[in-house]
């Protein structure tokens, strides 16, 4: 993503300036701030700063003036700020609100320091969400210097569309410079992607957030039931400090959190918006360009981002306060559930599925001669991608049922994911293994299509 900032009324040719290091900051009138001098900043209580801000309220026009970026201060009035407002209670007041009252409410309550997250997604239903309450707004992305072409490609369209300038934020030069020099251009598939998000993304990303008291993202809960699963309509961001700084100096704003994939896209396609033309070449969730792949038939639409990682690392940083960790499903006892079986059901839940346990299933790998060849998943419940496909290896289960092959389920986190990973070749949840009938070697399924025909011609080939 870039970090870029517009107004739907009028086209700025602003950019977003970075702070001085200097403590002899003094700025005169920008925009509907005075920035004073941090000497006299020193000597004000955090509670005292809050109390500086005024609310902006959204103009019709904005000037050319440069909007910096970064933390500034105003001078007195007696208002109270959004920041010490129970946004808990305001999430529960909208919580069967509309994507577009809550988009509304959003823009009515910062005005011009509220800005939307653009990824080059489905992302763009936000602007047009925007663009439909007919009040100003701004918008912004993060260049990475990785985009797909089609991505930059797409940015073009929106612009052009809306009638609005998107403004850039990029990642530190240096800092690119020295990733790339000590551990070369790939070196996330080694070692994960994280360090490079960190550089190419999080710090443009919190550079761009301190000129900012709100901003607007489009998170989904069903984009990543493991770690997006409670994501509210807004909140204090848990992460990111905004214009004052400090904890709590940021609201984020999530309007479409309530609102499945395929509503976004039948809403896209009746509003007759730009869409990236990566979407039909099978991209669902689209990043930069060696971390995103098209998913696959049975596949999760997370699962063709960052793809070699395990399912809990498929987050980039800009979005980690809003993680649900699920610990208890790698504590616990010798099955690995713990107390998960309470946060976490259980998946692949079928009469004609098998439940291995520990034992179950090294029994199972000793034997060299089977009456029936089966078919095993490695599985962790809490993993959305073991969840996505579950519909059709439940489906596979009834129709070899009675028909001499065997299907079963072991869940291989917790505990048993050390013995998984040596002894029944996992590598990644979901794992697929067929065991012949005369072999005590597994066969791995090597495909990522999951559906049912797919899985299905795996079997046949090897029974």
């Amino acid at each position: 993503m870039a970090l870029a900032v517009t107004s739907s009324n009028s086209i700025s040719s602003s950019s977003f300036a970075l702070t001085s290091s200097s403590n002899d900051i003094k700025v005169s009138q920008i925009g509907s701030f005075r920035l004073v001098d941090r000497a006299h900043v020193a000597s004000t209580s955090l509670s005292q700063r809050r109390s500086l801000v005024r609310p902006l309220n959204a103009e019709p026009k904005r000037n050319d003036s440069v909007v910096p970026l970064a933390a500034t201060l105003a001078t007195p009035v007696a208002e109270k700020v959004e920041g010490e407002e129970d946004f808990e209670q305001f999430a529960k007041e909208l919580e069967n609100a509309s994507p577009l009252e809550i988009m509304d409410r959003a823009l009515e309550k910062f005005g011009n320091d509220i800005a939307i997250a653009f990824s080059g997604a489905e992302d763009v239903a936000l602007i047009e969400y925007a663009h439909l309450t007919g009040r100003p707004f701004r918008v912004f992305s993060l260049d990475t210097g990785r985009l797909n072409p089609e991505t930059y490609r797409f940015f073009d369209e929106v612009e052009k569309h809306f009638g609005i300038r998107i403004e850039y934020m990029f990642p530190d030069a240096v800092e690119v410079q020295a990733l790339v020099r000590s551990k070369g251009l790939f070196s996330f598939y080694e070692d994960g992607h994280q360090e490079c998000c960190r550089v190419r993304k999080v710090r443009p990303l919190r550079r761009a957030l301190k000129g900012l008291r709100a901003w607007i993202t489009g998170q989904r809960k069903d984009q990543s039931p493991g770690t997006r699963s409670e994501i509210p309509v807004v909140q204090v961001d848990p992460v990111f400090e905004g214009l004052e700084g400090g904890v709590g100096s940021l609201v984020k704003w999530n309007p479409v959190a309530n609102v499945k994939g395929n509503d976004i896209w039948n809403f896209l396609r009746t509003m007759d918006v730009p869409i990236n033309s990566l979407h039909s070449q099978g991209y669902i969730s689209i990043g930069c360009e060696p971390c995103t792949r098209p998913v696959l038939p049975g596949q999760h639409e997370r699962e063709g981002r960052w793809w070699w990682e395990d399912a809990k690392a498929k987050e980039c940083g800009l979005h980690k306060g809003n993680i649900k960790q699920e610990d208890a499903a790698v504590n616990g006892n010798g099955n690995g559930a713990g107390n998960a079986s309470e946060a976490v059901a259980d998946i692949f839940n079928s009469q004609n599925l098998v439940t291995l346990n520990r034992t179950g299933m090294e029994n199972l790998a000793r034997l060299d001669h089977r009456q029936e060849p089966w078919l095993v998943v490695l599985y962790a419940p809490w993993c959305q991608f073991c969840q996505a496909m579950e519909g059709s290896y439940v489906e596979l289960a009834d129709k070899l049922a009675g028909n001499g092959v065997k299907v079963g389920k072991f869940r291989a986190d917790g505990d048993q994911k050390e013995y998984a990973k040596q002894k029944l070749q996992l590598g990644s949840f979901p794992t697929i293994l067929f065991f012949p009938k005369h072999s005590s070697k597994p066969i791995k399924y090597p495909s990522e299509r999951r559906d049912v025909d797919s899985l299905m011609a795996f079997v046949d080939a090897l029974r």
